[in-house]
């Protein structure tokens, strides 16, 4: 019996258990790299993302004409493409390095469901493009506030290192700013550059006052086709 048990053990590579038997390692079916990827084929869940997907809808100023609700950050990928740029404002230290990964998966995914229009504007004579705001703005997030009031052309941003490179992504060349507050905060000075250029649509100048003409939804003139879209 003593002879069986010894040879036994031999075949399954000794008495003591090894790991080389467990499932074939990580990279297994048992493992980590059975888990689903992202390039799996996107199903939209909602009526935008299934006329984007459709090619009705191929630009973001059409969403924002019509103030549609962008839950599904993969339309923003397929209107901007490889155009759509990154910018890490701040690196907060986590619990477990594990959850940093899901923490910065999750920033680029929240970042793409906020992405806003911003109103450029001009400075005395309208010539050119837009360089500057159109009209002076506040925005606050906590004990911060940030002003930002038009230049002229050729002044640059004038702003701190934060705020210039949110600026910078607007499209704003030409800009005053201040600012008060705990500014040492970079994430609460973030969110407050940004409530600023979130605001530059809140204001009716007199450029805007003409009489638009009333268009149809993208939800009504696609009626048909988004009855018939499969749901699977």
């Amino acid at each position: 019996m003593a002879v069986r048990g010894v040879e036994r053990g031999r075949e399954r590579g000794g008495f003591r258990r090894g790991f080389g038997g467990r499932g074939g390692g990580r990279g297994g079916p048992r493992g980590r790299g059975g888990r689903p990827t992202e390039e799996e084929r996107w199903i939209p869940v909602t009526k935008l993302g299934r006329l984007v997907q459709c090619g009705k809808i191929y630009w973001i100023e059409y969403i924002f004409l019509h103030s549609l609700p962008v839950k599904e950050y993969q339309i923003v990928d397929i209107l901007f493409g490889p155009t759509l740029k990154y910018e890490v404002m701040k690196i907060m230290t986590v619990q477990k390095q594990t959850r940093a990964g899901q923490r910065t998966r999750g920033a680029k995914i929240l970042a793409k469901l906020s992405v806003i229009p911003v109103r450029r504007g001009y400075w005395g004579n309208k010539i050119g493009k837009p360089h500057t705001v159109a009209c002076k703005v506040t925005g606050k997030c906590g004990s911060v506030t940030v002003r930002m009031v038009p230049a002229p052309r050729g002044s640059g941003i004038v702003a701190a290192r934060v705020p210039k490179k949110v600026l910078q992504f607007a499209g704003i060349e030409d800009v005053f700013t201040s600012s008060r507050g705990s500014t040492k905060t970079i994430g609460n000075f973030v969110k407050a550059t940004f409530d600023c250029l979130q605001k530059t649509y809140g204001f009716l100048t007199p450029e805007l006052w003409r009489e638009t003409t009333m268009i149809k939804s993208p939800f009504q003139e696609y009626t048909e086709l988004l009855a018939s879209y499969p749901l699977t």
